[in-house]
């Protein structure tokens, strides 16, 4: 039971980003986003996936991976906005 509480807790934290990644993708836009709240959040995420490996912890391992890819599209998108391509 724990394990099905701790995968149903990482699909949920961690798919309730991708509308936010979606919209950034789409739009570009990330003037709204707070760029020092997500490189914190980054590197939370970081510290997070270096635990769930450390415990051999899969749901916590997959969730944070999955996490740190919507992250850093943001926080590209977000450090990159202005710049010309």
């Amino acid at each position: 039971m724990e394990t099905l509480i701790g995968y149903i807790a990482a699909f949920l934290t961690t798919v309730s980003f991708l509308p936010q990644v979606l919209r950034v993708v789409m739009t570009k836009q990330t003037r709204d986003i707070s760029r020092n709240m997500y490189v914190m959040f980054f590197l939370g995420v970081v510290l997070w996936f270096i635990y769930g490996i450390m415990r051999s912890d899969f749901p916590i391992i997959l969730a944070n991976v999955v996490t740190l890819f919507f992250v850093t599209i943001i926080l590209y998108y977000k450090l990159n906005e202005g710049k010309e391509t």
